[in-house]
């Protein structure tokens, strides 16, 4: 799901770029036993008696959804974590929690797990389509005379749905924020 280049902080100091790709979720014991390989090899590489403990994440890639981003400081056991949970969810509900995190409505992961039913997706739409169903289910508009329903301006109203602050338009979607 999420692919990390962890790197040993003590050999690139020291010029050697000794890391390796790691690929999340992982179990605690296999994490584990990762990171110690790099840092084992940045040692044998440096060559000095300093044990090597303190890591960064050089680079990542997500195979699928971005879902949120990774610092270099990160921790690659909490990055584990959230991934970890982050698999266990259905993919409309990765996409209201990637929709959550990049849009800045929270910060937190699990804080967005608990808000990602706040999230509707209106998938392959535009606001002109949102607005167009929306005015249908609220006023039938079959049943408008035909001078009213052919001069509704869907644009402008998905403008106003835009400004109102409750739906954003990324890439094909549309996202509805009912909080």
């Amino acid at each position: 799901m999420l692919k990390l280049f962890i790197t040993d902080l003590a050999a690139y100091n020291n010029g050697f770029l000794v890391g390796e790709w790691v690929t999340l979720p992982l179990s605690g014991k296999e994490l584990y036993l990762a990171i110690q390989s790099i840092l084992s090899e940045g040692e044998y590489l440096c060559q000095s008696d300093v044990t090597h403990e303190e890591i960064f994440i050089t680079d990542y890639e997500w195979m699928g959804l971005e879902l949120f981003n990774v610092g270099e400081y990160d921790s690659p056991w909490d990055v584990n974590d959230d991934v970890g949970k982050l698999s266990e969810l259905s993919a409309s509900k990765q996409k209201a929690v990637a929709f959550l995190l990049n849009q800045q409505i929270t910060y937190d992961v699990d804080d967005a797990i608990g808000k990602a039913d706040d999230v509707i997706i209106h998938e392959n739409q535009t606001l002109e389509d949102v607005a167009y169903y929306l005015l249908q289910e609220c006023y039938e508009l079959d049943k408008l005379p035909p001078i009213i329903a052919n001069n509704i301006d869907y644009q402008g109203i998905a403008k106003d749905l835009e400004y109102d602050g409750a739906y954003w338009e990324i890439d094909a979607d549309v996202f509805e924020y009912v909080a």
